[in-house]
């Protein structure tokens, strides 16, 4: 015979004398009366037919789609009218996560020095927005530009979908300049001007906008361009104080210009979150845990990075050999030194993540496993292969972290080879993890990303930025997936893509994101990113301006899902409040002057 205590716990007993005596053996007066609750014909609490479950998470479904994806007649998505009209059809499907990838500025080439390809995932500062996405027609409403001065539109390739970044740059940037040095020019009086001000008279701005703007001046001096900032002349590289105070003077315009930038970035981007959140839409960021080593990240805090003595990277990020590499992934980030952070009671990484947490409600952190242990390769190898593991801060980390905020949104991304302590440690902290419905069906019952094998704490998608489109991955599939999942599902369709996005609607997972590819069934044509291919990724558009009212029917299948698999936003229904009159309402109180006619 067995009683329980506190949840599963168990002791045996011969006697009721025996029990009473192990019970007694607690000090306290409330475990003694919890323990009599659960002894065998004793009476219950006086409260127990109050005693119920804690209500289960709220339920919630979302799209993945960038910035830069969006539709806009200036070449690429931007924080403009058609980012609006997105999250408009978003809280018409019953969505209530946007999720981003980094917001950062892209990794841009320097032709004949640097190779780089506009990718989110390496960009120069972990702190700072990209000004690719700044509206040029925000900056006509603010009074920056005058309509005249903007360009024709030059998104006229729609059939091809693609962003060109560099004709981009060329035509925009001369244009945001031009804002910036409008602003520059407006007197102290001015409110946008006072409003820049207190910006940078912020703390926890300061701690990175500076050390951001002499980087980005020191790396525009046309001798250094395109130079890794460990190959600069000694007094930059170590930032010897006489030579950042000659570099504040001599780039002063710079560097003003800089910070300019960054504030009508934020500007424009706290606005339309806080649109979005009016609308019940929730921003989930992404976050890569390693910073890019040509960065002010790294050259403004070296004791914090596993660097040599001439400040070059002396270990190097990446992933050990595994069933589709056989000399893993080097990525070439440098790593932390770990124990520094520790030291400095992870002071660097408290001011990322409140930084984070400014632009984002919540935030995915990519290769979430090294907080657990890492994969260190010495910076001159030339594969992945010989690298090691090493530990990483574990629990101590988020430990320390949690006392500087109210609470920590975290979701780790947690895929690949996961082994027992990232589990544990994930679920330690209270982090959803992740599970792609696209991994599913090559193995037993068992496979992780199963449905019936989930845990409610997570996040379900059929597919993420990194795989196939769905409607890409289904097609290519041989008949026995196709059947096995048809049967799993008890769906056949026309379209792979909506069989996964009902499987996920219909899963555990507290959460459930879905690439707007998906949403489309489209084909790889659409395929943001592959990973281990270095060109032709992240250019991806949805359409022309004004697509966003063409895909109605899309928001109502959405929207039925949510209701019918209880995802919809509290109260809601098929009966539901006129989204649309809402929207308006809110867009004029927002915007008073016509943009959004």
């Amino acid at each position: 015979m067995q009683v329980v205590f506190n949840r599963g716990s168990s002791v045996k007993f011969s006697s009721s004398r025996t029990l009473q005596t192990k019970v007694r053996s607690r000090s306290t007066k409330y475990r003694e009366a919890k323990t009599r609750a659960f002894e065998t014909d004793a009476p219950v609490d006086p409260s127990y037919d109050k005693k119920f479950p804690s209500p289960r998470e709220r339920r919630r479904a979302g799209i993945l789609i960038h910035p830069t994806s969006l539709p806009g007649p200036y070449g690429i998505g931007d924080m403009g009218p058609e980012a609006y009209a997105f999250i408009d059809w978003l809280s018409k499907a019953n969505m209530q996560i946007w999720q981003v990838l980094p917001l950062v500025p892209p990794g841009r080439p320097v032709p004949g020095i640097r190779e780089n390809y506009w990718s989110p995932y390496s960009g120069s500062d972990a702190s700072c927005g990209n000004p690719l996405m700044i509206s040029l027609d925000l900056l006509v409403r603010d009074g920056l530009l005058s309509a005249q001065e903007l360009p024709a539109s030059y998104s006229d390739n729609y059939e091809n979908q693609q962003v060109d970044f560099q004709l981009v740059a060329n035509i925009n940037e001369p244009l945001i300049r031009k804002a910036v040095h409008s602003l520059s020019q407006r007197s102290t009086s001015d409110t946008l001007k006072q409003e820049f001000e207190r910006y940078c008279s912020r703390d926890d701005v300061q701690l990175w906008l500076n050390n951001a703007a002499l980087f980005n001046a020191i790396s525009e001096i046309p001798d250094l361009r395109g130079k890794d900032w460990w190959d600069w002349p000694e007094e930059l590289r170590d930032r010897e104080d006489s030579a950042m105070r000659k570099i504040s003077v001599s780039y002063k315009s710079e560097i003003e210009d800089f910070k300019i930038t960054q504030f009508l970035w934020q500007k424009q981007w706290l606005e339309l979150k806080c649109y979005a959140n009016e609308c019940g839409i929730s921003i989930l960021g992404d976050m890569p845990i390693y910073v890019g080593g040509h960065s002010a990240d790294v050259w403004a805090n070296k004791p914090l990075f596993q660097l040599d003595e001439n400040c070059k990277p002396e270990s190097v990020a990446g992933t050990p050999p595994d069933a589709f590499s056989s000399d893993g992934q080097l990525w070439g980030n440098p790593l932390y030194r770990w124990r520094a952070h520790e030291e400095d009671s992870f002071s660097w990484w408290n001011g990322r993540m409140k930084r984070c947490l400014e632009l984002h409600d919540e935030v995915r952190i990519d290769h979430f496993r090294a907080f657990s242990a890492y994969w260190s390769v010495k910076a001159d190898a030339e594969t992945a292969k010989g690298g090691e593991w090493r530990n990483g801060p574990g629990l101590q980390f988020f430990k320390v972290l949690t006392q500087n905020f109210d609470s920590l949104p975290i979701v780790a991304e947690d895929l690949g080879v996961i082994t027992q302590d990232v589990t544990e440690l994930r679920k330690d902290i209270g982090a959803p993890g992740m599970v792609v419905l696209q991994f599913a069906w090559g193995s037993d019952g068992n496979n992780p990303h199963l449905p019936h094998n989930y845990d409610e704490n997570s996040f379900c998608y059929p597919g993420t930025h990194d795989n196939e489109t769905s409607e890409g991955w289904y097609n290519s599939q041989d008949t026995d997936t196709r059947r096995r999942l048809e049967a799993y599902t008890n769906m056949s369709s026309r379209s792979g893509s909506w069989i996964l996005i009902k499987c996920a609607m219909a899963s555990i997972s507290k959460s459930c994101v879905f690439t707007m590819q998906d949403v489309l069934s489209l084909g790889n044509e659409a395929r943001m990113n592959t990973p281990g291919v270095a060109e032709g990724n992240w250019a991806w558009r949805i359409g022309s301006p004004g697509f966003f009212k063409t895909i109605d029917r899309e928001a109502e299948k959405l929207s039925h899902l949510a209701v019918v698999y209880n995802r919809a936003r509290d109260g809601e229904s098929k009966e539901a409040i006129n989204v649309a009159s809402l929207a308006l309402t809110k867009r004029r109180r927002f915007f008073e002057r016509g943009l959004f006619s």
